[in-house]
């Protein structure tokens, strides 16, 4: 019972931190409150709805679990209401988004396993479930999305916290503890390329 109460903790979480990405990223866009709830939505489910359609979990949780629904409109509300509170605590996109991508990232890649992926493809999917909401949100907010140029680490942190998840059950050890490290790592890692300007390598010979 514990080891399907943490997964579905990670998601909601994740949930709510995509949602306040999407809902400051409208607020960055002056959309609407509609505007603001599609982005909301879309950032915090797009990627779990592709994992579940991938391992055959359907209808997907977003369609099944009320919770999964209401818990980006929570969200929307708080960046509604507040959004210039939240923005002056956290540098607020980045963070939220780094979080998301962390939860993402271990959460995409436990369902996967337990769905009876091998390891190698339960990473990719955890990558996937990690990167697809917020491929989305920049794609319907007019910019490019960040994981096609990795701007600062983003795609690889996932990889690298996935890997983690995945790795350790290979190796028979299914723990919450290793479950919390891999996402730490990953907002680790997200948070310090965008601090000191780590980036991936590009192709030799094009310059920045």
């Amino acid at each position: 019972m514990a080891g399907d109460v943490v997964p579905e903790v990670l998601d909601l979480t994740g949930i709510f931190v995509f949602a306040v990405s999407g809902a400051l990223a409208a607020v960055r866009k002056r959309l609407d409150v509609v505007g603001m709830l599609v982005l909301a939505e879309i950032t915090a489910l797009g990627g779990g709805i592709l994992r579940d359609l991938i391992i055959g979990a359907v209808p997907p949780a977003a369609f099944t679990d009320l919770g999964y629904v209401l818990v980006p409109l929570l969200a929307s509300l708080l960046v509604f209401f507040w959004h210039p509170q939240v923005t002056r605590i956290l540098p607020a996109i980045t963070v939220f988004d780094a979080a998301g991508l962390a939860l993402f990232c271990v959460t995409g890649t436990l369902k996967a396993l337990a769905h009876g992926l091998t390891p190698v493809h339960a990473a990719l999917l955890g990558v996937t479930t990690a990167i697809g909401g917020g491929i989305l949100r920049d794609m319907l907010s007019g910019q490019i999305p960040a994981v096609l140029y990795d701007r600062q680490l983003y795609a690889l942190p996932a990889m690298i916290g996935s890997a983690v998840v995945a790795g350790s059950h290979a190796l028979g050890s299914r723990s919450a503890a290793v479950a919390f490290a891999a996402a730490v790592l990953t907002f680790a890692l997200r948070v310090l390329a965008v601090r000191y300007g780590w980036r991936t390598p590009r192709p030799r010979g094009i310059k920045e």
